[in-house]
């Protein structure tokens, strides 16, 4: 049973939680006490330091900072009586006085301002206090203003980057008067160290630190000076943070963090500024068909003045010209001869529609997405090894580990958000083991920094292994309880000493040796990993070597335990469970399965189709060159930039008989296209996306798409009704519905809930369930309910470097830049 805690707030018997404040007690009773310093939100210390929450306490001479005080049994608190209520005011009035006028302020509608205004304040009887220090406007970042002469040294920007974020950018530098909020060494911000996350921005309650978006030149801003506030999903990475755009004139204002289950308010540089695109004068905003006498087909095409390749048409003339070069073809060479790729970037509902189209419409699963040339040998392995391709735990269940391995994955620019839970993870006295042949930045918070030569993730984790099989470290008990094949494992361990394989993976003996037994003794721990797993001739063997790991350990379905795969892009992980590649229908069941396809074709209302697994993403532009492929439905992806050999990529975009490229830019990919079809952004439409933490989230439209620019799944709805399918969608909602039908993991889950409540977990057993963050405690989704080992041998690199070519390029991302550069 909790522990409670008994005392009297105002004249009324009260009770505060374990670890509860006063202020929180207040505030759960309906009386926010005024507070600059402190913040309620999620991950915020209170400080009590700028004193605008003083209570009286009965047999106290001083009054108290509400935000840091906890209560005591029988104590007894005053917040309405004179005393306080007179301390209070005097606070403000004296914060009052060292702040810009209201009308020249740089935040109109700061906390503070809106705190004084509660209080009957609208100025000070104090004149303004003259500062010793001459504070210039630094207006060195471009997406952020900072005007110090508004700070009331709260510090809350502070905690927000050192303490929330985990950044340790912001400090306080010099004492009294003279003391001020610095960056680095004081540095302008915009030459620091920063990495925009705009964490800080969100905390000040003054107007001190501004988005750059909303000031103007004088420095005058008002961060209320917006006609609605939408809640919807961040379109970048895998994290899928809630985010709060502020929306007026059909324009974007700024955005801030919502209080998702993923971020709880935090965001990275992408989330909180990357939104302009949106208003990009280059933005499609009418379909295009290509002129008979255009140039030939190559990157040639400047998407601000296209007159010479393209002339803008109708919609009709657009849908009809696609549907019936589709038809035509399918009818001269088969069904088969049309592929399509899908995007991780559209929501559920339209990578649901998008495969349906090829299936039903072609006949055939020549479908994928860029999960191929991401977690694709990640997920094989899963369903192989433990029946489902998703995670086994969220990524914030960290929390409760007290040991976790990164590897393959550098989620300070890739996932930067999912990187703040880590970093706190360490701070707090977590052991974070960091394994990846690349330096980066989280090695900073590591105890162990393993950098071991690139290619041979097997030979690394197989030593491990071996040495918590050789020191009986494993869980006898998880081990016979809920996986098989152990037996195998243990015979192919045998030969992978650390002191063999240290020759090959670069790490002494000792050090394999000392973190196979920290990770096998540890009470919880969660393994990490992103492409530098992944994507690898042997990328499916590395994650069977990380799945065992795990549950010879036993870390698997208990809290701070887990397998985690952090996904990609925003929606990898539901255009994947909405059966957006070639071997899987919605939900992972297999196209080679009779009964399965006929459950589809009676919910379609549609004929049978091929039961052959498609063809890849790479096998489909093998398939142009050779002429088994003639024609290509391409929504959302850019092969031209992100295929493995791209000069291959786009010989094979150019020998198509017909290409539809459906996108919010003329990429690269549309250069190639013989009709092109102007999409909606994210922030243009409503559906549903689910990130890295299997959560099921609601995307809201916040403004309209220009021109004519449309939703995707109403261009792909378009198609299907002009190909003669027996379509007619009229909203995403009746498409989450039909998926429903033969989807378990949204069993619980209806449009409205996610409506309501913005995000649900998979799977949830219950309408009242928020959903499972941790699965497989009592079993895996496998025929017998057990997990598999599989057993990984060392596949050696196809090429090695040679005196001509001595040096290996490892790829990866940057903070501030978005794959191929077109969302």
């Amino acid at each position: 049973m909790e522990e409670v805690v008994k005392f009297n707030l105002d004249g009324e018997e009260v009770l505060a939680k374990a670890g509860e404040t006063i202020w929180d007690v207040a505030f759960r009773n309906g009386n926010e006490l005024p507070h600059l310093c402190h913040s309620g939100e999620i991950g915020y210390r209170p400080d009590g330091n700028c004193r605008a929450c003083m209570v009286e306490i009965e047999g106290e001479r001083t009054l108290a900072a509400s935000c840091i005080r906890k209560p005591t049994e029988n104590m007894v608190v005053k917040s309405a009586n004179p005393r306080s209520v007179k301390a209070r005011k005097m606070v403000m009035e004296l914060l009052l006085a060292d702040q810009p006028e209201k009308s020249v302020a740089h935040d109109q509608s700061s906390h503070l301002f809106k705190t004084a205004e509660l209080q009957d304040l609208t100025y000070s009887r104090f004149p303004l206090i003259e500062s010793e220090l001459v504070v210039p406007i630094d207006d060195s970042h471009s997406a952020m203003r900072v005007n110090l002469d508004a700070c009331i040294h709260c510090g809350l920007c502070a905690r927000a980057c050192r303490e929330v974020q985990v950044n340790d950018v912001i400090g306080m530098a010099g004492r009294g008067r003279t003391s001020q909020i610095v960056f680095d060494f004081a540095d302008p911000m915009g030459n620091s160290t920063c990495v925009a996350c705009g964490e800080c921005v969100q905390a000040c309650p003054t107007g001190a630190l501004m988005p750059a978006s909303i000031m103007d030149e004088n420095q005058i801003g008002d961060s209320q000076d917006y006609q609605e506030e939408i809640t919807s999903v961040c379109p970048f990475c895998g994290v899928g943070c809630q985010i709060s755009l502020k929306v007026d004139d059909n324009q974007i204002k700024y955005v801030d963090g919502h209080l998702g289950p993923a971020n709880e308010q935090r965001l990275c540089i992408k989330g909180r500024f990357g939104y302009d695109y949106i208003s990009h004068p280059h933005r499609l905003t009418k379909p295009l068909i290509r002129k008979k006498d255009a140039p030939p087909k190559g990157l040639n095409v400047d998407p601000g003045n296209f007159a010479d390749f393209f002339r803008e048409v109708s919609w009709d003339e657009a849908l009809e010209l696609t549907a019936g070069q589709f038809g035509a073809l399918s009818t001269e060479f088969g069904g088969k001869t049309i592929a399509g790729f899908g995007s991780a970037k559209c929501t559920n509902e339209e990578a649901y529609l998008f495969q349906k189209l090829i299936r039903q419409g072609f006949g055939h699963n020549n479908v994928d997405h860029c999960t191929r040339l991401c977690h694709a040998s990640s997920v094989s392995a899963l369903i192989e090894n433990i029946g489902s391709g998703a995670v086994t735990a969220t990524f914030n269940e960290i929390e409760n580990a007290d040991v976790a391995i990164i590897i393959g994955a550098n989620p300070i620019e890739n996932h930067p958000v999912a990187a703040t839970y880590f970093k706190q993870f360490a701070k707090r006295g977590g052991t974070l083991i960091l394994m990846d042949p690349r330096g980066s930045e989280l090695k900073r918070y590591t105890k162990y920094n393993l950098n071991f030569q690139p290619g041979t993730d097997v030979s690394m984790l197989n030593a491990i292994m071996h040495t918590i099989l050789e020191e009986e470290l494993y869980d006898t008990e998880y081990i016979g309880k809920f996986t098989k094949n152990w037996d195998a494992l243990k015979e192919h361990l045998a030969d992978f000493t650390p002191e063999k394989m240290a020759e090959i993976c670069k790490i002494d003996a000792a050090t394999l040796r000392e973190v196979a037994r920290v990770f096998a003794t540890g009470k919880a721990g969660m393994i990490f990993w992103g492409m530098g797993i992944s994507q690898h001739i042997h990328g499916t063997d590395n994650s069977r070597c990380l799945i065992s790991l795990a549950l010879m350990c036993g870390h698997v379905g208990k809290p701070g335990t887990g397998l985690h795969p952090l996904r990609g892009q925003n929606n990898v992980q539901g255009a994947s469970d909405a059966g957006l590649i070639p071997m899987f229908l919605p939900d992972y069941q297999g196209v080679e399965n009779d009964s399965v396809r006929s459950k589809f074709t009676n919910v379609w209302n549609s004929d049978d189709f091929s039961s052959a697994p498609g063809l890849t993403v790479t096998e489909i532009i093998e398939a142009i060159h050779e002429g088994n492929i003639r024609s290509m439905y391409i929504l959302g992806e850019n092969p031209a930039m992100s295929d493995p050999d791209v000069v291959h990529a786009r010989q094979a975009l150019e020998k198509l008989d017909f290409l539809v490229v459906q996108d919010i830019f003329l990429t690269e990919t549309a250069n190639y296209a013989d009709v092109i079809l102007p999409a909606a952004a994210f922030a243009e439409k409503n559906g549903t996306v689910t990130n890295t933490n299997r959560q099921v989230q609601m995307g809201r439209k916040a403004v309209e798409a220009p021109g004519e620019a449309m939703e995707d799944w109403w261009i792909t709805n378009e198609i299907g009704k002009r190909m003669g399918l027996n379509w007619n969608y009229t909203h995403p909602s009746e498409i989450f519905a039909e998926m429903k039908l033969t989807m378990q993991s949204l069993d619980n889950i209806t449009w409205q809930r996610l409506e309501e409540q913005n995000s649900v977990t998979y799977p949830c057993e219950s309408p009242e369930d928020p959903g499972q963050s941790i699965v497989f405690g009592d079993g895996f989704p496998t025929s017998d309910g057990l997990a598999s080992f599989t057993p990984a041998s060392i596949i050696p690199p196809d090429e090695l470097p040679d005196d001509e070519f001595p040096m290996i390029l490892i790829t990866g991302r940057q903070l501030e830049h978005w794959h191929t550069g077109s969302m």
